[in-house]
C-alpha cells in the first residue's frame, strides 16, 4: 500500500492518528515525523501540548503531491509517523534530554526530523542532537521574536531563550544564523540588540518586505552555503489574521500565501531538522492555524523529498 493515505483512499474523518495516516515503520525512511508536545516553558498563553494531534489532524485533508516542487513528499522519503516524544511537563530537563535523544536516534539513522511542537524551548533540545552529529549548525529561524532573551523570573529555560542557551551552548554558528520576521513592540532596543551581539543575522518584517525574498536568499545562501542547517518555524511569524492559534500575537506578519512562498525558495540548503512549534489549539476555532502548520509540514517533507529526487538523478 502506498503512503500517505488520501482522502481518496480513506475518507479524512478515518484517521489512524498520524500526519496523513503515514506508518510508524517503512524500511529506507529519509524523513519522520515526531511530536514534540511539551508546553510548560510558555511565558503567557499555555496549551501546545495539543499542537502535534492538532496539526495530524488537519493533515488529514492534504494531498500527497506538491505542484510546485513537483514530488510526493512522503512517498518519495519514505515518509514516517513515530509519535509523540513522553515528555515530562513538570521537567524542561528530563524533557529536553528525551527529545533530544529521540532526535538523536533519527539522525544517527540517516533520517531528518520534522518536529511539531510544543512551545519554542523544544528547539533547544533539537539543535543539541544536530550539534551532536554535525557540531554546530546553520540555523533559519522563522519568529516575530528574536527568542535570546537570558530569563524570565531568573529562569533560564523557557521559550524565550532557546537561542540564548543554544549559543553558550555552542550549538549553533552565529554568523550563518537568520531571524527572519522579527518585529512588534519591544522592552527596550536591548531586544533585538542581544541577537546582534551573539553575531545573528536579524531580518525585521519590513526589512524582508522591502529588501525581496530573492535578495534575502541569495545572503543566505551565500553564508550559509553547504553547512548543515536546521529550520525553525514558530506560527506566530505570520500575521494573526491568518495564524490565530497561537501564544504571543503579534500584528503586521505576513499573510499565509506569502509565507508558503517564502518557505518554498529554500531549497538549496542542507537541512538536517525542521520543527514547528507554538500552535495552540484551543485558540484556533477553525482549525486554520492547525492547517497551516500542516501545510508548511507538507512544504518542509517537499524540500527534502527534492533533495533525495536530485541525489538519485546524479
Amino acid at each position: 500500500m502506498q503512503y500517505p493515505l488520501t482522502p481518496d483512499v480513506k475518507p479524512e474523518f478515518c484517521s489512524t492518528g498520524s500526519f496523513m495516516r503515514l506508518p510508524a515503520y517503512r524500511e529506507n525512511a529519509k524523513l519522520a515525523i515526531l511530536g514534540m508536545p511539551f508546553d510548560t516553558a510558555a511565558s503567557f498563553r499555555v496549551g501546545a501540548r495539543f499542537a502535534p494531534q492538532a496539526i495530524r489532524q488537519a493533515s488529514m485533508t492534504l494531498f500527497p503531491y506538491h505542484p510546485i516542487h513537483k514530488v510526493y513528499p512522503f512517498e518519495d522519503t519514505n515518509g514516517i509517523d513515530i509519535g509523540d516524544v513522553p515528555v515530562i511537563q513538570q521537567n524542561i530537563h528530563k524533557s529536553y534530554e528525551l527529545m533530544e535523544n529521540a532526535v538523536l536516534d533519527l539522525m544517527k539513522k540517516g533520517i531528518v526530523p520534522i518536529g511539531l511542537g510544543g512551545d519554542h524551548s523544544i528547539t533547544l533540545a533539537n539543535l543539541r542532537g544536530a550539534a551532536k552529529i554535525h557540531g554546530p549548525v546553520a540555523l533559519i529561524h522563522f519568529d516575530s521574536h528574536t527568542d535570546t532573551w537570558d530569563t524570565y523570573y531568573e529562569e533560564k529555560y523557557w521559550h524565550g531563550s532557546p537561542f540564548m542557551r543554544a549559543h553558550e551552548e555552542g550549538l549553533l554558528i552565529p554568523d550563518k544564523v537568520f531571524q527572519i520576521g522579527i518585529r512588534g513592540t519591544l522592552n527596550h532596543p536591548g531586544d533585538i540588540g542581544a541577537s546582534l551581539e551573539l553575531g545573528y543575522n536579524v531580518i525585521t518584517t519590513q526589512e524582508l518586505a522591502k529588501r525581496g525574498v530573492n535578495d534575502l536568499v541569495q545572503e543566505m545562501k551565500e553564508t550559509i552555503g553547504d553547512t548543515p542547517c536546521f529550520l525553525s518555524f514558530d506560527i506566530d511569524f505570520v500575521d494573526p489574521s491568518f495564524a490565530p492559534g497561537t501564544g504571543t500575537l503579534e500584528v503586521g506578519g505576513f499573510s499565509s500565501r506569502e509565507t508558503l512562498e517564502i518557505v518554498r525558495s529554500l531549497t538549496d540548503f542542507n537541512y538536517v531538522g525542521f520543527d514547528l512549534v507554538e500552535l495552540i489549539p484551543a485558540y484556533d476555532p477553525t482549525q486554520i492555524t492547525a492547517l497551516l502548520a500542516a501545510t508548511l509540514v507538507h512544504e518542509f517533507a517537499s524540500i527534502v523529498a527534492l533533495k533525495e529526487k536530485r541525489k538519485a538523478q546524479n
